[in-house]
């Protein structure tokens, strides 16, 4: 791990919030992390990934573990990382001995990650920084690039994004209510295997230049229509970060459209909405729409007995019921 020196490029950096449920993750196995929301810098999507009780038992759960992932499909990028916590006064602290911030390093792949394993003992965080069942992180992301002739980042998605604002090359629109949605059919056919069956295919809305649309609202199909131009879900949409209701409309429309990446983002969302209120609702839209991992975390969390006992008597579970080899799963799992 060495510092940058002066010839370094900072290719693009984010640094933001990352607020965690602690009285509700504690109770994951180890091993078992709690993600961000992916975010974008220097042209490369990255989450936080913090493990209550550890990621490894090597120190037998008294430690938190604290890591960067790579999410992006690019091969390798270098980056310089800091997380530190917000304290009960409201004040960062970045007083932790065992560890230096501002570590550079260079990860090649995908799904990559670099961070601490022993972040901060558990006493120290529940004694310290523990507020209102909640901690708090602050996280530094500083993509950088050290070579002779630095390479500026992608910007193909705001060159698309703008594409999209303006009606110039437009050959189809959508009605969605009465919303009329203006696109480019080459864009929405690269993007999505089902457009491209729609629009290039046998299918009648190939002649089309205006199709209707049904079962999805104007908000849903306008964040997934930006999406589709940028990769990215937009900043400003407060209600991708307040209303599950949002992201489970999200995902159902990313699995008509076989938007696979759309998918993942709306399924770790979710996961960060999971509640013992909002677990079996959760659960039932997981199974719906095929996500896997979203499935399993959310029965690990639900079949833990302080969490079962109260979730089988929530609204949502009346939607759980509906699946026959989830509830067969539960069963067994709590007998277990």
């Amino acid at each position: 791990m060495s510092e940058p020196d002066a010839r370094t490029t900072i290719m693009g950096s984010s640094v933001f919030q990352f607020r965690v449920d602690y009285i509700q993750s504690k109770q994951l196995p180890i091993g078992e992390a709690v993600h961000s929301d992916v975010v974008s810098a220097g042209g490369h999507l990255w989450r936080i990934e913090f493990y209550p009780r550890g990621d490894t038992a090597e120190y037998n759960g008294e430690y938190t573990s604290v890591f960067l992932r790579h999410m992006s499909k690019s091969s390798s990028a270098k980056a310089i990382f800091d997380a530190f916590m917000i304290d009960r006064d409201g004040k960062p602290s970045t007083s932790f001995k065992d560890r230096r911030t501002f570590k550079t390093f260079k990860i090649m792949g995908v799904g990559k990650s670099w961070g601490w394993k022993q972040f901060l003992k558990i006493s120290t965080l529940k004694k310290n920084f523990l507020t209102e069942g909640h901690v708090t992180f602050v996280c530094v992301i500083m993509v950088i690039d050290d070579s002779p002739i630095p390479v500026p980042p992608s910007d193909i998605g705001t060159h698309l994004g703008q594409l999209l604002d303006h009606t110039d090359g437009t050959d189809v629109s959508f009605i969605v209510n009465d919303k009329t949605f203006p696109a480019h059919r080459a864009v929405l056919a690269a993007r999505s295997p089902v457009f491209r069956a729609e629009l290039f295919g046998s299918m009648a809305e190939a002649t089309m230049s205006s199709i209707t649309l049904h079962d999805i609202t104007p908000a849903t199909f306008k964040v997934m229509l930006r999406f589709i131009y940028t990769d990215e879900l937009p900043v400003e949409d407060e209600h991708l970060d307040s209303s599950i209701e949002m992201i489970q409309n999200l995902l159902a429309a990313a699995d008509r459209y076989a938007l696979d990446r759309l998918k993942f983002i709306c399924a770790q969302k979710l996961w960060d909405k999971v509640t013992i209120g909002t677990v079996a609702t959760i659960l039932a839209c997981a199974e719906t729409y095929n996500c896997h991992e979203l499935k399993n975390r959310c029965i690990d969390f639900f079949v833990l007995e302080e969490n079962f006992k109260e979730a089988i008597f929530t609204d949502g579970y009346a939607s759980v019921l509906k699946f026959p080899s989830i509830v067969a799963e539960l069963k067994k799992r709590v007998r277990d």
